[in-house]
């Protein structure tokens, strides 16, 4: 058998999902992993309650990574309601920097209310109080050969 593409290996389409509850945000945290974005594409507008990240991310869920170089796609990622957000280890004013998403976790509170915690590497965090559960995550660009030529790896 050939190794040629099939006409089905061209029906990947670009992620577009949403989490509305608990049990999504960890498919939602294994799609963001090792996701890098420049400390300038994280936003929150207040008005809108709405923070977002222009990420990186790698995409784990390639069906044809046995068949090509490890890829990466630009995505929205956006979280809604957002009440407060809070920031550890993280210098804005260092306008180089790129960050390294490592998970996101979600912690119920009081009604529908609760928060979402983005833990990157090098001990930095972002913490968001939100009045509810509601986040999407949308590639943006198609994807591109990753520039390390690799998939990211953890030491053990």
């Amino acid at each position: 058998m050939s190794d040629d593409a099939r006409f089905e290996d061209g029906g990947e389409a670009p992620l577009n999902l949403g989490a509305l509850n608990a049990e999504d945000v960890p498919v939602l945290s294994s799609l963001v992993q090792d996701a890098v974005f420049p400390i300038t594409e994280m936003t929150w507008r207040a008005d809108a309650r709405r923070f977002g990240l222009l990420l990186n991310r790698f995409r784990w869920e390639d069906p044809g990574k046995d068949r090509h170089a490890p890829e990466r796609v630009q995505s929205l990622f956006a979280i809604d309601n957002v009440t407060r957000v809070a920031t550890q280890g993280i210098d804005r004013s260092e306008k180089d920097t790129v960050l390294s998403l490592l998970s996101v976790t979600y912690e119920p509170g009081e009604d529908a209310a609760g928060v979402w915690l983005l833990t990157l590497a090098g001990d930095g965090a972002i913490r968001l109080e939100v009045e509810a559960l509601e986040a999407t995550l949308k590639d943006v660009t198609r994807p591109y050969v990753a520039p390390s030529g690799k998939a990211p790896t953890h030491p053990e």
